[in-house]
């Protein structure tokens, strides 16, 4: 790898939580229009609507499991084992970020959310793998 491919999927990921935060800024303005809560509720959030709950916490999710996806691809750049299977590997976790986050803010069924999320722990796994692998064996 020749450049900054590396980062490519983080900044997906960023992505990915800012329009998170967009759409939870949309579904609690329509709750407060529709009179379902006060703009006040929202001060210490102790009755948030399914809607924009769902979309609360899928945000609080993108900063549980994808701070060890920066950390590794950090890493993976700065020991220069960022090959095209590290990042193959980051570009399907994120992938799998955004699946996980569509579930996590629509239907939110763990039928579908919890095996999006186990993928993402073994792809995450893996990349954390060829990591360690990588300092161990290259010389």
């Amino acid at each position: 790898m020749t450049g900054y491919e590396m980062f490519w999927p983080i900044i997906a990921h960023v992505a990915l939580v800012y329009g998170l935060y967009m759409l939870l800024s949309v579904r609690r303005r329509k709750a407060v229009q529709a009179g379902n809560v006060k703009l006040s509720d929202y001060r210490e959030n102790r009755s948030e609507p399914p809607e924009s709950l769902f979309v609360k916490n899928s945000i609080a999710n993108q900063f549980e499991l994808p701070v060890l996806f920066y950390v590794c691809c950090i890493l993976l750049y700065i020991t220069e084992a960022d090959n095209l299977g590290a990042l193959v590997l980051a570009w399907i976790f994120v992938a799998l970020r955004y699946a996980h986050a569509f579930v996590h803010a629509t239907s939110n069924r763990m039928r579908f959310r919890g095996p999006l999320f186990a993928a993402g722990y073994v792809v995450l796994g893996a990349m954390w793998a060829w990591l360690a692998g990588w300092m161990a064996f290259s010389g």
